[in-house]
């Protein structure tokens, strides 16, 4: 009877590598006191803000249950604020305060200096991003 090779399973790889991406941006958000997590979700509020906490969500791939306690702290953080949808006062518009705005200049650094760790080049970079979105479409 064969048995599964852990090293022999895409999922164990892709799993390996997330894990290994979050202990690279660890140390460059920690004087930032921000949490990979939260990181991505000011990444993708600086590209659009003032959006719903489920649109937020489907963008990060991130669920709603998520979602809440990492808004939370990024509101006690200042660098956000959850706005009620004017006619609807149970969604939630999120928007990022200047502070959140201001944060974002620091961001190329941070992504930059971070794909340096990685010791992947730019084309190897743009293999796996590619090959991501497709497994992620199949």
């Amino acid at each position: 009877m064969s048995v599964a090779q852990l090293d022999n399973q895409l999922c164990f790889a892709v799993y390996s590598a997330s894990n290994y991406l979050t202990s690279i941006y660890r140390p460059l958000l920690e004087p930032l006191e921000l949490t990979y997590t939260q990181f991505l979700v000011l990444m993708s509020l600086w590209q659009e803000d003032q959006i719903s906490i489920s649109l937020l969500a489907k963008r990060t791939g991130l669920s709603k249950a998520t979602m809440t306690p990492l808004l939370k702290r990024l509101e006690q953080k200042d660098l956000i604020r959850r706005d009620a949808i004017e006619g609807n006062d149970r969604q939630k518009s999120i928007v990022l305060t200047s502070a959140g705005r201001e944060l974002s200049l620091q961001s190329e650094s941070i992504t930059e200096q971070a794909f340096c760790n990685t010791g992947l080049d730019k084309t190897e970079a743009e293999q796996m991003i590619k090959l991501c979105r497709k497994l992620m479409t199949s």
